[in-house]
């Protein structure tokens, strides 16, 4: 299939950087420049990315809870609405929505309301990544969805918590991850992360450091699933994960989130120089 390359934009974006306060770049304005400068089909993949964030506003707006990620596609103000009659939701999620809002009415024949909002929720985002013809949003919902889960299994066993309730969706991982006693749930051979992720949730007791280890895990995938990728969509894809990291962490940790911008900007400009 033809892929659009964007030669200009991918070498433009290194020009960003981190205030000199450590106060961390816009995150947004990134988002907005490549919004700008790709084709319109590239565009629905990038805000499908981002609508991983809506899911979490969403979920959280409904809860009645404050915290609100500016990340995402909508601003608060658009979600309180869409809650109360989706308009501007991906099919997907809309119909979650409106089958919670109402348990007997037509969306719900669909939707498993028997399951949290969230679960249901989240289950329909990946769903909807994975029908989408772009390779990375489908190779990295698989994966975000399946680190999650182990994250979440990991959490669940330690506490006695039955592992089905914390997982999202189905397949071969996610019965490994329900059924399994092993210590890594039988995955090793599967998930070549996955001892590293096991570690980091049981071992790290600080917080901070976990997430570090596990924002590393990601980062990593996210480079990886690009390898080959130098100035397509995957490639742009691939860099907004990754600025994601970078932007939660120049709030968490101005030093590293300096640091990995500064590994993220070495990246890019190594490919710079790659002849496809």
């Amino acid at each position: 299939m033809f892929r659009t390359n964007y030669y200009s934009l991918v070498a433009g974006l290194k020009e960003y950087a981190l205030d000199g306060e450590n106060k961390g770049f816009d995150a947004g304005a990134i988002v907005g420049e490549i919004l700008e400068g790709v084709t319109v089909a590239d565009a629905r993949q990038v805000r499908l990315l981002y609508g991983y964030y809506d899911c979490e506003n969403l979920i959280a707006l409904r809860a009645g809870r404050t915290a609100f990620n500016p990340l995402g596609n909508f601003s608060r103000e658009e979600l309180e609405e869409e809650l109360k009659s989706p308009q501007r939701l991906p099919d997907a999620l809309a119909a979650v929505v409106r089958a919670f809002a109402d348990p007997e009415g037509e969306d719900a024949e669909t939707v498993d309301t028997t399951v949290r909002f969230e679960t249901a929720l989240f289950d329909a985002y990946y769903g909807l990544c994975q029908r989408q013809g772009c390779d990375f949003m489908r190779a990295w919902a698989d994966f975000d969805r399946t680190l999650r889960n182990v994250t979440a299994a990991v959490t669940a066993r330690a506490t006695g918590r039955p592992v089905e309730e914390v997982t999202v969706g189905d397949g071969d991982v996610v019965d490994q991850l329900q059924r399994s006693s092993a210590a890594d749930f039988g995955l090793r051979g599967e998930l070549p992360y996955i001892d590293g992720l096991i570690a980091a949730v049981n071992e790290e007791g600080n917080l901070i450091e976990k997430e570090h280890k596990i924002d590393a895990i990601c980062w990593n995938q996210a480079a990886e699933l690009a390898r080959f990728d130098y100035f397509d969509r995957n490639a742009i894809l691939s860099y907004l994960v990754r600025v994601n990291i970078v932007a939660r962490w120049t709030l968490l940790d101005a030093a590293r989130g300096r640091a990995m911008f500064d590994r993220l900007i070495a990246e890019l400009d190594g490919r710079q120089w790659i002849e496809k």
